[in-house]
């Protein structure tokens, strides 16, 4: 495996860069935008783009991939193939619409009910579904209509599946800017349970005041109705997602930015500007649904709890050095403290070509379960810190260069013991994030449980290296 993963990473070291500096304020940039008038203030933007990952994971033990056992596995895959557009119809008045595919590995991420052999194989034509689709008006807007004068303070309400997310900076993380190759997950603890892959549908209010900037909104939660198992016999009730006729979920996410400020047309949050801006942000955010789990008691009844998360985390991306060099350094840490109710645990395998465990396998499984699986969330704490160099222009002024790191630590009430994850990489910028190449190498503990303790043991690696380019 060390071999593999050496020979992976020298040849994404060897892959030719190229990159054209863009100091834009937006990090989008201009990108395909159709003027729907002489001067550009009315416009349509689309923006298209696809992350392909090749990937060598360790698999957990026992793993079986399409039926045969497998310790080690590599594939590729479309971690996300995407498309939006945005259209400011008029000064006051924004429209969203943004759809595609995530997670199709050669073996999974098909559409339902494909699998097998054939056309509509295991794996096979994903389903196109809609991540983003909302309007919004600005009744105090960026810039007076009328003078063309910039307002310190501004105040948009819209409405529809949106991603005007709370808790964190990164629970409305842009994943086309992302400094590691993904985000920790973590920082969408309701994904694909009580939300359409990180959105619900709700009303939300997005604005500042000066250098304060908030978002806050009022969210109808999808259904969910898992049924509660017997309590542990050590820990007790073990709450599941049922939250019935959903209670109405509110949220939000408040930070102050000493110095550049960042733009908030849309809710995607950078995860780094390359260089281009200084910024320096603290902030807070919380996410709160009453009655959104369920646990059996005891005495065989069943117990509602509410769903509280909160977050409080920190943004730096500064320029050092010589400013001819372009250096800066990226910086962020946050931490959660999340309450689902007792012993609420999630597991969760990113693009997984797992499907289970090989039935023949002797050995000990792990909690984990199979493939790339990991222990996710739950009631409890967790603390994401990651940091990054963007190296120095060299004498061409193309190559671009950003090692990084991150590391994750959760204590998990369900678990006996907290677990440690890390990951390491570089970006390669051929465009700035428009297009980039990221190789990188993760680990994660595994769980067993032992004599009613739940407590780590050993570790598995992946290595992954992304290919994005978006327009």
């Amino acid at each position: 495996m060390l071999k593999t993963t050496f020979n992976m990473l020298l040849l994404s070291m060897l892959l030719p860069c190229v990159v054209h500096a863009q100091n834009q304020q937006d990090i989008y940039g201009s990108g395909l935008k159709l003027n729907l008038n002489n001067d550009g203030s009315k416009f349509v933007r689309f923006i298209f783009w696809n992350q392909i990952w090749v990937r060598h994971i360790e698999n957990n033990p026992g793993t079986a991939i399409n039926g045969e056992p497998s310790k080690s596995t590599w594939d590729v895959g479309a971690r996300r193939l995407r498309v939006l557009a945005y259209a400011q119809v008029t000064p006051r008045y924004l429209i969203l619409t943004h759809f595609g595919i995530n997670n199709q590995s050669f073996a999974t991420g098909g559409a339902s009910a494909t699998s097998g052999t054939g056309a509509y194989g295991a794996g096979k034509k994903p389903g196109i579904f809609f991540h983003d689709v909302w309007n919004e008006y600005a009744i105090v807007p960026a810039k007076n209509p009328t003078t063309g004068k910039v307002n310190k303070r501004t105040l948009s309400l819209g409405a529809g599946l949106h991603y005007w997310n709370g808790i964190s900076r990164m629970g409305s993380a842009s994943t086309l800017t992302f400094m590691t190759i993904d985000a920790p997950i973590v920082n969408w603890p309701l994904v694909d349970v009580s939300d359409q892959f990180v959105r619900q549908f709700g009303l939300y209010a997005k604005g500042t005041l000066g250098k304060f900037h908030y978002q806050l909104h009022l969210n109808k939660p999808f259904a969910t109705n898992s049924t509660p198992g017997n309590p542990d016999a050590i820990k007790g009730s073990v709450a599941v997602d049922n939250n019935g006729d959903a209670k109405w979920a509110t949220g939000g996410y408040f930070d102050y930015q000493f110095l550049d400020q960042e733009p908030n047309l849309l809710p995607f949050r950078a995860g780094t500007w390359v260089g281009t801006k200084k910024v320096f942000n603290i902030g807070a955010g919380f996410y709160h649904n009453k009655n959104g789990t369920m646990s059996k008691q005891l005495d065989g009844t069943s117990k509602k709890h509410d769903i509280a998360l909160f977050g409080v985390d920190m943004f730096a991306d500064l320029p050092i050095g010589d400013k001819k060099k372009n250096m800066a350094v990226t910086a962020y840490s946050v931490f959660y403290n999340y309450n689902f109710g007792p012993n609420y645990l999630r597991t969760v395998g990113i693009m997984n070509p797992s499907t289970g465990f090989d039935p023949a396998f002797t050995g000990e499984k792990t909690m984990n379960g199979a493939g790339n699986g990991r222990m996710f969330v739950g009631t409890g704490n967790i603390w994401y810190t990651q940091a990054g160099l963007l190296l120095p222009k060299g004498k061409s002024d193309k190559l671009r260069w950003q090692p990084f790191a991150a590391y994750t630590y959760k204590k998990l009430d369900a678990l006996d013991q907290a677990g440690s994850y890390f990951d390491v990489g570089f970006n390669c910028f051929l465009n700035e994030h428009h297009a980039k190449i990221t190789p990188q190498y993760s680990t994660r503990p595994l769980y067993y449980n032992r004599n009613g303790q739940r407590v780590a043991d050993g570790t598995r690696g992946e290595f992954l290296l992304q290919f994005q380019v978006f327009l």
